[in-house]
C-alpha cells in the first residue's frame, strides 16, 4: 500500500531523546507523498532539554511537514468531523500521555487529535517511549493494546540492564505500522529484540 494522498496526523510528546529518531521518519511520510498535519503537546512546545531547544524543535517540524504545528485543544478538535484524518500517528509516546489516553483524559493537542482521529472510526498509530511501561504504566498500555483503533509500533527493552521497565518503540517501522493499521491491522511481531 502507499501512502500517497493519505493524511496523517504525526502527534509529538515530550520524550526529548526519540526526537532525532522520529523525525526521519516524518520526512519518510512526506517523501512517500503523505500529507503530515503535525500536531504537538505543550512539553514540545515549550521545554528546552540537553536534547535541544522547544523553538529548533518547532520550526524543524514546520520545515519537514510544511505546516505550522498544531498547539491548541481548540485547532486539534476539527480533525474530527471537519478535517478528519487517514491515520493519526502518537510518535514519541510518554508515559505520562499514553496513562492519559488509556484514561480517556484529553489535557493537550495531542490526546485531542487522537480522540477525533478515534471518533472518525480511524487508527491510531502508537509509538512509544517510556521509562515505565514494564511498571505502573503496564496497565495503561495494556489496556490500549486490547481497544479497538489502536496500533503499535513494534516495541522492546531499550536497556534491560539499567531500565529494566523502559520500552521503546522502533520509530524506523511507524511507516511499516501504518501501511497496516490502514487495513484494520497490526504489524507483526509487536514486541521485539531491541
Amino acid at each position: 500500500m502507499s501512502l500517497k494522498g493519505k493524511k496523517i496526523g504525526f502527534g509529538i510528546t515530550g520524550s526529548h531523546c526519540t526526537y532525532e529518531a522520529v523525525f526521519p521518519q516524518i520526512e519518510k511520510l512526506v517523501e512517500e507523498g503523505a500529507e503530515v498535519v503535525p500536531v504537538v503537546s505543550y512539553t514540545v512546545q515549550s521545554t528546552d532539554t540537553k536534547f535541544g531547544k522547544a523553538k529548533d524543535h518547532m520550526e524543524r517540524i514546520e520545515k519537514i511537514t510544511g505546516r505550522k504545528p498544531i498547539t491548541t485543544i481548540v485547532d486539534a478538535e476539527p480533525l474530527g468531523p471537519a478535517e478528519p484524518l487517514d491515520c493519526m500517528v502518537l510518535a514519541p509516546l510518554t508515559g505520562n500521555s499514553m496513562s492519559r489516553l488509556a484514561n480517556a483524559i484529553t489535557d493537550s493537542p495531542v490526546l485531542m487529535a487522537a480522540k477525533a482521529t478515534i471518533r472518525n472510526g480511524s487508527p491510531v498509530v502508537i509509538g512509544i517511549s517510556t521509562n515505565d511501561a514494564l511498571g505502573l504504566n503496564g496497565v495503561n498500555l495494556m489496556r490500549l493494546m486490547s481497544t479497538k483503533l489502536m496500533y503499535f509500533v513494534p516495541y522492546g527493552q531499550d536497556d534491560p540492564i539499567k531500565k529494566p521497565n523502559s520500552l521503546v518503540s522502533d520509530m524506523t517501522l511507524i511507516p511499516d505500522t501504518i501501511e497496516k493499521a490502514l487495513e484494520f491491522k497490526q504489524i507483526q511481531p509487536v514486541i521485539i529484540e531491541r
